[in-house]
C-alpha cells in the first residue's frame, strides 16, 4: 500500500486537507454533543457540571480515543491546539454517563467519510488541473517514450503544476516543452544504446492494422497498445475527463441509441477515434457537427461484423469528412504489407528499394504525409 509520502507532495498535502478537514467535522459532532450535555443539565438540575481538570482530561481522554477513532484522524486531534478543551468535552460526556465506547466509533465514521470525500474531490481536481497540460504536451511533442515518460512520470502533478506557475509568469511553456523534448530524446537514445535496445522501436501490430484512414494525419506511436485501455490513452495523451467528454458528445449525437454508442466506446479502436476528435477540436473543428452525420446516415445498422465495429467505421467516416459530406462507408481493408512497407522506422522492403520508391519524410510515417496515399491491397 502507497503512503502519500510516496506519492509526491501534492499527494501528501491533499491527504493532509482531507485529514484536517475530517478533524473539523469530528470537532464540529463532538461541540453538538457538548452542547445538548449542557443544555439538558441546566433542565435538569438547573446548572451544568463544571467541566473536569484539562491536565487530568488531557490524559484520560488519550486513553480514551484508542482503537475508537481512525489513527490519522486521531493524532490529527491530539496534536491539534485546541486539544485540552476537546478532551475537557469528552470526559465531561463520560461523566454525564454517555458511553464514548458507542460514541467515537460512530464519530469516527463521519470523520472517515468527510476524510474520503475531500480527498476524492482533491484527487478530482488534480486529474482536472493537469489535463489542460496534457493536451498541451499532446499538442506540442510527437508521439513517443519521451511524451509517455513524462506522463506516466509519478511526478507529473508537480511537474503540470510547475508549468501553470510558469505560465502565470508569462513564460512560453510550449518552448520549454519543445526543448526539453529534445533533450529527454538524447537521453532516451543513450540509455537505449547502453542497454543495446536497439535505435527504433518496433512497429506494434496495432499501429500497422489501423494503419489506413482512421489514423490518417494523426500523431499515433508506433507502438500504440489497443489492449490496454489505460495504456493507450496515456500513448495518445488522453486524460479521462477528456475521454468522458466526447463519450457524452458521441452519445448526444446519437438519442435513443446510447446501447450501440457503448458497444463503440467498448470497441478497442476508440482510443484512435478520441485521438482523432481530440485532433479536430486543436483545429476549431465542430466535432458535434460531424457525429451529426451518425444519424443521418444509419447504414452502419446492417452489414458484417460487430455493431461496434461498423459504428467505429462509420464515426472514423463521418469525422474524416466534412459536415453531410461524408461518402458511403466503403469499409476499407487495412493491408500490414502496405504499412510494414510504408513505415518510416521499418523501411522499404528490398523489393520496394529495387524500384527506386521515395523514402518517407524523416521522423513521419507514410500514411500521415501530405499528398496521395498508396493504394491498399486486399488484406490477407
Amino acid at each position: 500500500m502507497t503512503t502519500p509520502e510516496s506519492q509526491g507532495e501534492p499527494f501528501a498535502e491533499a491527504a493532509g486537507e482531507a485529514v484536517q478537514t475530517a478533524v473539523m467535522s469530528v470537532r464540529l459532532v463532538m461541540a453538538i454533543a457538548d452542547a445538548v450535555r449542557r443544555h439538558q443539565q441546566k433542565q435538569r438540575k438547573g446548572a451544568e457540571e463544571e467541566l473536569p481538570p484539562a491536565d487530568k482530561a488531557t490524559v484520560d481522554a488519550k486513553e480514551e480515543l484508542k482503537d475508537l477513532l481512525p489513527a490519522d484522524i486521531s493524532a490529527a486531534l491530539l496534536t491539534g491546539a485546541d486539544w485540552p478543551q476537546l478532551a475537557q468535552q469528552l470526559m465531561a460526556l463520560k461523566n454525564a454517563g454517555v458511553d464514548l465506547e458507542h460514541l467515537l466509533p460512530r464519530v469516527g465514521e463521519i470523520g472517515v467519510t468527510v476524510r474520503d470525500a475531500v480527498a476524492a474531490n482533491e484527487a478530482r481536481v488534480a486529474r482536472e488541473g493537469t489535463g489542460q497540460w496534457a493536451k498541451m504536451l499532446r499538442e506540442t511533442l510527437p508521439a513517443g517514450s519521451a511524451r509517455e515518460a513524462i506522463l506516466s512520470s509519478p511526478t507529473w502533478p508537480d511537474i503540470a503544476a510547475t508549468m501553470a506557475q510558469l505560465q502565470e509568469r508569462a513564460v512560453d511553456v510550449q518552448q520549454i516543452l519543445a526543448s526539453a523534448h529534445d533533450e529527454g530524446l538524447g537521453v532516451d537514445q543513450a540509455i537505449a544504446k547502453v542497454l543495446g535496445a536497439g535505435e527504433a522501436p518496433s512497429t506494434s501490430r496495432d499501429a500497422l492494422l489501423s494503419y489506413g484512414p482512421m489514423t490518417k494525419d494523426l500523431d499515433i506511436p508506433t507502438n500504440i497498445d489497443l489492449a490496454d485501455r489505460e495504456l493507450a490513452f496515456l500513448q495518445l495523451s488522453i486524460g479521462a475527463q477528456e475521454n468522458e467528454r466526447f463519450v457524452r458528445m458521441v452519445k448526444a449525437a446519437m438519442p435513443g441509441r446510447e446501447r450501440e454508442a457503448d458497444l463503440m466506446v467498448a470497441h478497442k479502436q476508440w482510443p484512435l477515434l478520441v485521438a482523432r476528435m481530440a485532433e479536430m477540436e486543436r483545429q476549431e473543428k465542430l466535432v458535434e457537427k460531424h457525429l451529426a452525420g451518425l444519424m443521418k446516415d444509419t447504414s452502419w445498422e446492417q452489414g458484417k461484423g460487430t455493431v461496434g465495429s461498423r459504428l467505429v467505421q462509420a464515426t472514423s467516416n463521418v469525422l474524416r469528412h466534412a459536415p453531410g459530406e461524408a461518402p458511403p462507408l466503403d469499409r476499407p481493408k487495412v493491408s500490414a504489407a502496405a504499412a510494414r512497407s510504408q513505415s518510416s522506422t521499418l523501411g522499404p522492403t528490398k523489393a520496394q528499394a529495387s524500384k527506386g520508391a521515395a523514402p518517407a519524410q524523416a521522423g513521419v510515417a507514410a500514411h500521415r504525409e501530405t499528398g496521395p496515399v498508396a493504394k491498399q491491397d486486399k488484406a490477407r
